[in-house]
């Protein structure tokens, strides 16, 4: 999903920093970009769970520009299904919320002066429909069955941390959201998703394109809500 992303504004016109793990898998990314044309991308190590590593991707990227015009929280891990409130692990949990949460909040703080030189600066939390209170207490969601204990509960925290960092910024041209790509099939489910990658690329990209006049603190699910993409909190 980050790949193809990636893949949708480099097309765009963009500049790529690509965060990665393990530097041999980007750099592997890197290539199939470049050799599909798309040579404006760069692999940068960075372990968004440890803020040594955190800080060194921003040193890295810094060396390379002075700003940097959108930033895409994308990393994410689920701590397993079969998680239930009443059998949650708490060490899988705080590994997952370190991940899906405290990664976020690690990387925005990390890459605010950058983003804060920018005309329009753009972030872009992925999140999921599964982090809707709303949606997750009816019982006609049509995914109710995978509430689980962890997962859910830490993509609702990222979603309030979204709301709190677009209040924070809502005195500036940042445009903050939350993005859910959709049920899509990759490696995070085991392939069992409903959409495609390209799909779930093209919805988390159109909140670093949108202008002036675009949305900013809402949670959007093209998913769930075709008609405008917003999802009640």
């Amino acid at each position: 999903m980050g790949l193809e992303t990636a893949r949708q504004l480099l097309k765009k016109g963009y500049y790529v920093f690509l965060g990665c793990r393990n530097l041999k898998n980007g750099q592997e990314a890197i290539e199939k970009l470049k050799s599909e044309g798309l040579k404006e991308a760069e692999a940068v190590l960075i372990d968004i769970t440890d803020q040594n590593s955190v800080e060194a991707a921003r040193a890295e990227v810094g060396k390379k520009t002075d700003v940097l015009d959108a930033l895409i929280n994308n990393a994410g891990m689920s701590g397993g299904i079969s998680q239930t409130p009443l059998t949650a692990n708490v060490d899988v949990m705080n590994t997952v919320f370190n991940t899906n949460v405290y990664g976020a909040v690690r990387v925005t703080q990390a890459f605010i002066d950058l983003l804060r030189k920018a005309q329009q600066p753009r972030i872009v939390n992925v999140s999921s429909g599964m982090g809707s209170l709303t949606l997750c207490s009816d019982p006609t969601f049509p995914y109710k069955d995978y509430v689980g204990g962890i997962y859910s509960p830490s993509k609702a925290a990222l979603n309030m941390y979204t709301i709190a960092l677009s209040l924070e910024l809502r005195d500036s041209p940042f445009k903050v959201n939350a993005v859910d790509p959709g049920f899509t099939a990759t490696d995070f489910n085991n392939h069992r998703g409903t959409g495609s990658v390209e799909d779930a690329g093209t919805r988390i990209a159109k909140y670093v394109l949108i202008g002036e006049d675009g949305p900013t603190g809402k949670y959007i699910s093209e998913e769930m809500n075709p008609q405008t993409g917003e999802i009640p909190w």
